[in-house]
């Protein structure tokens, strides 16, 4: 069934990435308990708390075991998100054990550990998104390197290129994406357990090895200093979200471009009972396109929030601190729903030679200028070849006449270049550079880091199964 939302898919081609289930309150919930177990192992560990104690809240802290409704109730009347989830822990565990429960931690230890562990998990699904859209821009590049047609710039065409100059285009920007994504992860994905204001006053001077070893068992990194002002790096993870939506919206836009009556070299693929428009049934449009553009944007515009959210009063502002919480979730979930749309574009890319090749002659071969005017260059210097193959480019948008006739007509091109050398150069086939060799070794790396991405999943997932993690 096709399915709708705020974030998600809206179309049954479109997989779920699964990422806004990531933020349900019930995950959520469950990820608090995982900090809060391993929280007392590494309490025990340290001597802080008694073993038997810290073995009996890892036994307790399932969701499952835990009363919901005693919860929901107790949030309605604390108002609070953690102290109604820490009684009811307490609770389960037992009078005897239970009043270790949460020792000498604060709310936002336990939410923000709790919350890197959810973008975490994000963030993988978001990388492996990101690899699947590479490799579809690497398969788009091999089978498009030698397509040649009309390049453009300022919205006027300006050299031939081949279309698969375009995805290497893409797939370039996205190699550097996934290291940018890769780079930001260890100023994230960190444990906190400072306590009050960050200083560890309730845990004694074994707090810094608690947290370290709290840590370790959640595989994520140490906070230094585990102030809870501190919010930098999940403001440069929202920029890194903001430029893969830029980068989304780049490639949305051109294939947006393309689709329109007038250029038509390429389209989303339509699926079967497509409609077009409820009153023009002529119509393709650029569904899929439209809605990347609009995710996109809005992933943007959550990024200034982050920045905000980065300036705090004293040692933590909570508002504040919601606020980057809040926008980052938005954005890990508009990125994952534009990325699944991304993939769906360019895998699925139709292309139409023919309609390139004609686009190519709309000018009646002006668009081979800068061609003839190197090649005249060589005779006349290049200022003098510019002024001729500008003038000769003026009289044909002017007269109506092509560029090639008008061209045969110039006395000092006729008499520097054969009609042979001429003929040549007004072959758009002869001038793409080094579209080619560029969009095949681009798509050569890109193979790379999608083998050496998948190769490095697998042994993580193997690694996964083989370790216990609280």
């Amino acid at each position: 069934m096709p399915r709708s939302g705020r974030f998600g898919p809206s179309d049954a081609r479109l997989p779920d990435p699964g990422i806004a289930a990531l933020f349900e309150p019930g995950p959520r919930r469950q990820r608090y308990l995982d900090v809060e177990a391993a929280l007392a192992a590494s309490q025990a560990d340290c001597g802080v708390i008694p073993a038997a104690a810290a073995e009996r809240i890892v036994a307790c802290a399932h969701a499952e075991l835990l009363d919901a409704g005693r919860i929901a109730d107790d949030e309605a009347r604390t108002e609070h998100l953690v102290v109604p989830l820490v009684n009811e822990l307490a609770r389960v565990v037992g009078e005897e054990h239970g009043g270790w429960v949460h020792w000498g931690a604060t709310s936002q230890n336990i939410q923000q550990t709790g919350n890197a562990i959810g973008l975490r998990r994000a963030h993988a699904a978001l990388t492996a998104l990101l690899v699947d859209a590479l490799e579809a821009m690497a398969d788009l590049g091999d089978r498009t390197a030698d397509l040649v047609v009309a390049g453009r710039t300022h919205g006027q065409q300006a050299v031939p290129v081949t279309f698969g100059l375009k995805a290497a285009t893409w797939a370039d920007l996205t190699l550097r994406n996934l290291e940018r994504l890769a780079a930001v992860a260890p100023r994230v994905f960190t444990a906190m357990a400072g306590g009050a204001a960050g200083t560890f006053s309730a845990m004694g001077r074994r707090g810094p090895d608690i947290q370290a070893r709290l840590a370790e068992r959640l595989g994520l990194g140490t906070m230094a200093v585990p102030s809870r002002s501190i919010a930098d790096g999940f403001a440069e993870l929202g920029c890194v979200y903001g430029i893969v939506a830029a980068t989304h919206e780049l490639v949305a836009r051109q294939v947006y471009q393309l689709m329109s009556t007038e250029i038509g070299e390429a389209a989303e693929a339509l699926t079967p009972g497509d409609v077009g428009s409820s009153t023009m049934p002529q119509k393709r449009n650029p569904k899929l396109c439209m809605e990347v553009i609009g995710l996109s944007a809005r992933i943007r515009a959550l990024v200034p929030l982050m920045l905000e959210a980065m300036v705090q009063e004293h040692e933590v502002d909570g508002s504040r601190w919601q606020l980057m919480q809040d926008a980052l979730e938005d954005a890990s979930v508009l990125t994952g729903a534009a990325l699944v749309r991304v993939v769906e574009i360019v895998r699925h890319l139709r292309v139409d030679p023919d309609r390139m090749l004609a686009n190519l002659e709309i000018g009646g071969g002006s668009i081979m200028a800068e061609s003839m005017m190197m090649a005249l260059a060589e005779v006349l210097g290049r200022q003098q070849a510019h002024d001729v193959i500008h003038r000769t480019a003026e009289t044909a948008v002017t007269t109506g006449v092509p560029f090639s006739q008008v061209l045969l007509k110039e006395t000092v091109v006729v008499e520097a270049l054969t009609p042979q050398q001429i003929e040549a150069l007004l072959d758009p086939r002869t001038h793409t550079g080094s579209s080619a060799d560029l969009v095949r070794a681009t798509s050569d790396r890109a193979r790379a880091a999608v083998a050496a991405f998948r190769a490095a999943a697998g042994q993580n997932t193997a690694a996964g199964q083989n370790t216990a993690v609280c």
